[in-house]
């Protein structure tokens, strides 16, 4: 009885088994039914793959060269005494703007106010001895012709006159010397502009050889200084030939956070000779700086420009151009060059090599391999193939400024 039971509960165990396995092997040959369905599912044809067209069109354009460039005041003055003396007082705010004229120091003044007194005591001595050399000398010149009168008389008061006169002369300049000493004793601004910290404080002496003072820095306007190759100079020289040179573009800035200056300058100076080391030629543009915003007087006035910044030059044509024109980013490129995807009359797409002439970061100027009124493909271009069949359609629109 015992191996009778045995027997039936190895078989219970084994039916279940068996049927799991059928049920398994049935899944796994739907599965697989399944799954050779979906490439022939997947294979059936949807259709030409959808792009964005354009037109080539002539367009206006607004030709555009870009440089990198550095600002550079106008005016840069070191400050320096011209005389040694105590620095009596500073009349400027360190890190502000000054005017033209304005006092910004004084030096100890007495010495040089009694060098002066003194030298005109001298001038007013010698005047003095030079009218009584003047009188002596008519007394002379009167009785020479007298029996007493003598012609020696004469000649001693001619130069005795003569030395009087040597003597005003000279006590005059040491008077203006000491004049001029006494006036250096103020020092003022020669010109506009910002002025730096004070590297010497009241109370210590100054004298030439003591170093700049301080440095006054003008910033309005401003020099843009940028190098030019050689070749691209000569480039926009034939380009503007016909409107007046290099006097037919405008200077614009990017500033280094990306905006762009509201201003704009014209080149004014052209390096006469051309890096030997870089081959390049220097440019200069000369270009507005004014306050972003009012400011007291005597208070720091912010600017846009400062002075050793660095900046990008776009250096444009006055008049825009009209030219052959499409969207930048229909451009592709590879090692022959660049090429556009140009759908043909059965919508076949096909390779196009051109090239591009004056171009912007938005706008790809044709100088060659496009006709106008060619459809080009500006979107969806990793769907187009040569020779593969699209279906053309509007490229979406632009977003404007803002959204």
């Amino acid at each position: 009885m015992r191996f009778r039971h045995q027997v039936r509960s190895r078989a219970s165990l084994t039916e279940p088994f068996g049927q799991r396995l059928g049920i398994a092997l049935a899944v796994l040959t739907l599965l697989c039914l399944f799954a050779r369905s979906i490439p022939a599912q997947a294979q059936m044809p949807g259709g030409p793959p959808s792009v964005g067209v354009v037109k080539a069109e002539p367009t206006a354009i607004t030709e555009s060269s870009e440089f990198i460039g550095r600002v550079q005041a106008v005016n840069r003055v070191a400050l320096t005494a011209r005389v040694t003396a105590f620095l009596d007082k500073r009349f400027f705010a360190e890190g502000s703007e000054v005017k033209q004229g304005d006092l910004l120091y004084r030096l100890e003044q007495g010495p040089f106010q009694a060098a002066v007194q003194q030298q005109e005591a001298a001038v007013a001595d010698t005047s003095a001895k030079l009218t009584n050399a003047n009188i002596t000398l008519a007394r002379a010149q009167s009785l020479l012709n007298t029996p007493a009168g003598q012609r020696s008389t004469v000649d001693d008061a001619v130069a005795n006159q003569r030395s009087a006169a040597a003597q005003v002369l000279s006590a005059q300049a040491m008077l203006k010397t000491a004049q001029i000493n006494l006036a250096y004793t103020e020092i003022h601004a020669p010109v506009s502009g910002k002025i730096t910290r004070t590297s010497i404080t009241e109370g210590n002496v100054v004298s030439p050889s003591s170093g700049a003072l301080a440095t006054i820095v003008s910033q309005d306007p401003m020099y843009i200084l940028f190098p030019v190759a050689d070749r691209v100079l000569t480039e926009l020289q034939q380009r503007y030939a016909d409107k007046g040179s290099l006097n037919a573009v405008v200077v614009k800035l990017r500033l280094p956070d990306g905006r762009m200056y509201n201003q704009t300058g014209k080149i004014d100076y052209v390096e006469p000779s051309v890096s030997g080391t870089t081959d390049t030629i220097l440019l200069r543009a000369s270009i507005p700086n004014p306050p972003l915003r009012p400011a007291d007087e005597g208070q720091a006035v912010e600017r846009p420009l400062v002075d050793n910044a660095f900046v990008t030059v776009l250096v444009e044509g006055i008049e825009p151009i009209t030219a052959l024109a499409i969207p930048r980013k229909a451009v592709l490129s590879d090692q022959q060059g660049d090429y556009v995807y140009v759908v043909g009359p059965d919508n076949k797409a096909e390779i196009r090599r051109i090239q591009l002439g004056q171009s912007t970061p938005t706008t790809a100027v044709i100088a060659s391999g496009l006709k106008a009124g060619e459809t080009v493909i500006a979107e969806g271009l990793q769907r187009a193939r040569p020779g593969l069949v699209v279906n053309p359609g509007p490229m979406s629109p632009q977003p404007t400024a803002g959204q």
